[in-house]
């Protein structure tokens, strides 16, 4: 299986809160409806905690400013996605999810990357 990972910065004119409601919430749903049409098999948010202990790990690694969410969809193949990307409705329903992304994702600050899973225990 082929994993997408998008690690999420949210917009500027949104708290933590409104930005990972608006992902669960709305965003969420539209990716529901489109899974068949991109062939998506598997879709998962992890939504950061707005938490003091984050702020400690951060500091004793030097870590950067974490991520608002990291979201991550799996396709059977990169040519199975490349595939149902590419057909005329494929290319609507991301379209249609860009669009909406853009409401709520600075993506000038939220990488994305293909990946393959390399499982170590569990």
């Amino acid at each position: 299986m082929i994993k997408l990972t998008f690690c999420l910065h949210r917009a500027p004119d949104l708290s933590r809160e409104d930005f990972q409601a608006y992902w669960f919430d709305k965003h969420a749903p539209l990716v529901a409806k489109h899974r068949e049409t991109l062939r998506i098999r598997r879709y998962v948010q992890l939504h950061s905690l707005t938490a003091d202990l984050n702020d400690v790990i951060r500091a004793r690694r030097d870590s950067p400013e974490m991520y608002d969410g990291v979201a991550q969809l799996w396709w059977d193949s990169l040519e199975d996605m490349m595939t149902a990307a590419s057909s005329p409705e494929g290319q609507a329903a991301g379209r249609e999810l860009l669009d909406d992304e853009r409401k709520f994702i600075d993506h000038s600050r939220s990488p994305l990357f293909f990946g393959e899973d390399k499982t170590i225990f569990g």
